[in-house]
């Protein structure tokens, strides 16, 4: 089998890194703006970009990338956020110091740094990255929150583990390839489609009860809706794009007839993908 480019967003160690191996030959950007890019200029095969967190939430930026590029979702993973401690050899977590890391990192780490009152959240670009600076600085007063893989890149020392405030702490990354991609990407692994799930995204004409009627298209048919999202649609003041995940593929009977009815009131709809879960 043929690896292919997976772009993802950070440095190697990165949660993004862990996601993208499942795919195949992870290539690192700077942003995720970027990473859709390459996807979109065929520089990448395919990327893996977060659309939420357990703790944190979604990652509205990613939503907005969605519908600004011509990309499709071919599958999804889940990766556990294992947060760590890390810092030089020589270092010490009794002195007083600094931790960097991305702020949902930190967020995520709240009951450490209330019983750590020495210890200051920093906020850096990215949770990896910041394994990297304090790696080729040499300060033993610095820290970084990352994972047990930064920590093995890096040569770091890991100081404690599992520093989020709760176990569940798993983030949703969507595999994103051009619109116009081959049916089979050649993936490391495939998706499971025993249960595939569909993402669309639509608009609604400002008319009383008009989420109503879209929701109940899917109600309606017994089809099992998992997320709701909405985001402003900056095309004009007050007006919204409503992201929805629902359990089967497009081609089913009951959701191609869903989508039919939705488009009849609906000023826009557009399926982001059908796809299932790599592991």
């Amino acid at each position: 089998m043929t690896n292919r480019l997976v772009a993802y967003q950070g440095e190697p160690g990165a949660y993004g890194e862990i996601a993208a191996l499942r795919f195949g030959d992870p290539t690192p950007f700077e942003t995720f703006d970027e990473a859709f890019h390459a996807v979109e200029q065929r520089e990448a095969s395919c990327a893996v970009i977060p659309i939420e967190n357990s703790l944190g939430g979604s990652i509205h930026h990613n939503y907005d990338l969605l519908m600004q590029h011509p990309v499709t979702i071919v599958a999804e993973t889940f990766v556990k956020v294992e947060h760590c401690l890390l810092g030089l050899r020589n270092a010490s977590v009794g002195v007083s110091g600094k931790v960097f890391s991305h702020p949902q990192a930190l967020s995520q780490c709240r009951n450490f740094f209330a019983t750590h009152k020495n210890l200051k959240p920093e906020v850096a670009y990215d949770t990896a990255g910041s394994a990297k600076i304090i790696a080729g600085e040499g300060n033993p007063a610095h820290f970084a929150i990352a994972s047990k893989r930064a920590a093995e890149l890096y040569g770091l020392r890991i100081f404690r583990e599992n520093l989020a405030d709760e176990d569940w702490n798993i983030t949703r990354f969507f595999c994103i390839a051009h619109e116009d991609h081959t049916i089979d990407l050649d993936l490391k692994n495939k998706p499971d489609t025993t249960r595939q799930k569909t993402s669309i995204v639509f608009t609604l004409p400002n008319e009383q009860g008009s989420l109503f009627k879209a929701m109940a298209t899917l109600a309606l048919r017994e089809i099992d809706m998992t997320k709701i999202e909405s985001r402003p649609s900056r095309m004009k003041a007050f007006e919204y794009y409503f992201y929805v995940d629902f359990i089967g593929h497009e081609s089913d009977p009951d959701i191609r007839n869903a989508l039919m009815h939705l488009r009849e009131f609906a000023t826009m709809v557009k399926i982001l993908g059908s796809y299932g879960v790599v592991e």
